[in-house]
């Protein structure tokens, strides 16, 4: 652990200056409150420990039960009780998942309950697959039984969507349900660094790009789901129809408010730059030719320059104080008034934890550290009841409180 006075210090960091003055490219914010806020992460669940817990969530059925799921193929269900002693299993998939502790961006990635699972028991689920090297595979399963007793039919499986990477990173792995009912992925770049094959920039391909999917209406011809016809891209010469949004590096965790249905990604950066955007549709975010608000790379001189049809982050950081950030949710629990309303995420390298909130103007108001805190955490999730946790790669389940 930092000692109290440096590790305040660290926490406190906000965006540095930008390189340099890029015309048409807006400036960071700096009139942010950056004090520490008297808020600590503490023990969730504490009897209980996972081999690479990649996401905690639950399936809106009224069973009042936590969902983890982790990165090796099992998943787990438990009482959404503090004394809980003991996770039962909801499914398990290793026999077709792909995890390589040198390729560590792969594995069991995301999982996501239909809107109306209680009824029609479907559930939805990226993995990286066995059958094929390098491959992301997002399939739809069913499950069986009630309550705790319920389990993943894993015969079931439907495959919905199949990506062939270029490489093994940037696999990003957030599948969700937006509150209209659509089913959004996001897509990182293809991978390696610097991003080699321009996709970034490109709407003619889904590597850097969030697709929305409707995957209950009749499916489109070759095609396991529908396209949303009020897709922003939909009509366009040369863009893919299924995208909502593009410009992303490695948008590894995204999230909606369960108050106002904003949402929130975070994409982890390259060279120096960390970064939140708040997506809206047919935006460009920016990557590969900028990197938060700075051009990528720093010399570059051609078209972008000026940030024309670009948009930039509600925040960003430096590697002085993180390297990887972890996307987290939107506090709308009850346990912690003096979290509400404000954006919870992390970085995975230093470890430290921010509570990040945005003015009626949209702008960053504040992005307070939080204390006592510094471990690795792989993502963020929220339980049955609204409350916000996160997962460490010590197998960890945490929480919030204040001091």
């Amino acid at each position: 652990m930092l000692a109290p006075v440096l590790l305040a210090a660290a926490l406190a960091a906000g965006p540095a200056p930008a390189d340099a003055e890029t015309a048409g490219v807006p400036a960071p914010p700096t009139d942010v409150d950056t004090s520490p806020l008297p808020i600590k992460a503490v023990r969730a669940f504490e009897f209980l420990t996972f081999d690479r817990p990649i996401l905690l969530t639950h399936p809106g059925d009224g069973s009042d039960r936590v969902i983890v799921v982790t990165q090796k193929g099992p998943i787990f269900q438990f009482p959404n009780d503090p004394d809980v002693e003991e996770a039962t299993p909801f499914g398990d998939l290793s026999d077709r998942v792909v995890y390589n502790e040198k390729q560590n961006e792969e594995g069991l990635l995301g999982l996501a309950f239909h809107p109306e699972f209680k009824t029609n028991g479907r559930v939805f689920i990226y993995y990286t697959t066995t059958d094929a090297p390098h491959t992301s595979v997002i399939s739809e399963f069913k499950a069986v039984g009630e309550g705790l007793d319920q389990r993943l039919d894993a015969d079931s499986e439907r495959e919905i969507f199949r990506l062939q990477q270029p490489y093994w990173n940037h696999n990003a792995g957030t599948i969700l349900f937006g509150p209209d009912g659509m089913f959004y992925v996001a897509f990182g770049d293809g991978g390696a660094g610097g991003d080699p094959l321009d996709n970034g920039q490109n709407v003619g391909t889904v590597f850097g790009a969030m697709l929305r999917l409707d995957v209950d209406a009749e499916p489109a011809e070759g095609k396991a789901y529908a396209v949303p016809a009020d897709n922003p891209h939909v009509g366009k010469p040369g863009a893919l129809p299924e995208i909502y949004a593009h410009g992303f590096r490695n948008p590894w965790r995204f999230s909606f408010d369960a108050k106002t249905g904003a949402l929130w990604l975070a994409d982890v950066g390259q060279d120096k730059w960390e970064e939140i955007n708040v997506v809206e549709p047919g935006k460009n975010y920016g990557w590969s030719v900028f990197e938060g608000f700075h051009p990528f790379p720093p010399d570059r001189k051609p078209a972008y320059t000026e940030g024309e049809g670009m948009t930039f982050p509600v925040w960003e950081y430096d590697h002085e104080t993180g390297k990887s950030i972890t996307g987290g949710v939107v506090y709308r629990g009850s346990k912690v008034p003096a979290l509400q309303g404000k954006y919870l995420y992390g970085d995975y390298v230093s470890g430290l934890l921010w509570a990040l909130e945005l003015g009626p103007d949209g702008k960053a108001k504040s992005n307070r550290p939080l204390t006592g805190h510094k471990h690795p955490m792989m993502s963020f999730g929220e339980g049955p009841d609204g409350e916000a946790y996160f997962m460490t790669t010590f197998g960890q389940l945490w929480t919030f409180a204040a001091e």
